[in-house]
């Protein structure tokens, strides 16, 4: 466990019953990318068939406080022999805590561990807690011309829901 000035915290493998909270922490924590002007759309979640693959590829991460209770987590899926982050969120109240950092450096290990050529990604280019941070853990922004279809094809489908376009941006950390 960690401790913080809000008690103790551990980042582990999500378990199956937990897979319902995890639509509340990354709406709440979609408040946080709204004010920060990244997205301007409604919120979402993500389906329970991407956190299915993820916890099946144990790619699903969760941060819990000393009672157990997931307060972020880290959806990763294989695709293309790398680990694509499909989602990362933290609620407000855990925030600028080293939560997100500690769920990064647990995707990254594990997909070490299970032979990745790497970890990908796409987010706000502007926000702080999002591509600068990304690029503190080692990853790169990547040019149109070495982009894979699959983030293309990912990044145009959340231009398709709502994200700025300028905005927007594919990283990749390569090992």
């Amino acid at each position: 466990m960690t401790e913080v000035g809000q008690g103790a915290w551990a980042i582990r493998l999500a378990r199956p019953e937990e897979q319902h909270l995890l639509a509340d922490i990354e709406i709440d924590a979609f408040w946080a990318l709204h004010e920060a002007g990244a997205v301007a759309c409604e919120p979402t979640s993500l389906s329970i068939e991407v956190l299915r693959q993820s916890q099946a590829e144990q790619l699903l991460f969760v941060a819990v406080d000393d009672g157990g209770q997931p307060f972020g987590f880290l959806a990763g899926i294989l695709k293309d022999g790398s680990v694509h982050i499909a989602e990362i969120d933290v609620v407000r109240h855990w925030q600028k805590k080293g939560v997100g950092r500690r769920l990064m450096e647990a995707v990254i290990a594990a997909a070490k561990t299970q032979g990745a050529a790497g970890v990908t990604l796409t987010t706000d280019r502007l926000v702080a807690f999002n591509a600068p941070f990304y690029a503190s853990l080692g990853f790169r922004i990547l040019g149109n011309e070495e982009m894979p279809a699959e983030l293309t094809r990912i990044l145009e489908n959340e231009v398709a829901h709502g994200a700025d376009p300028a905005r927007r941006v594919a990283m990749a950390l390569r090992f």
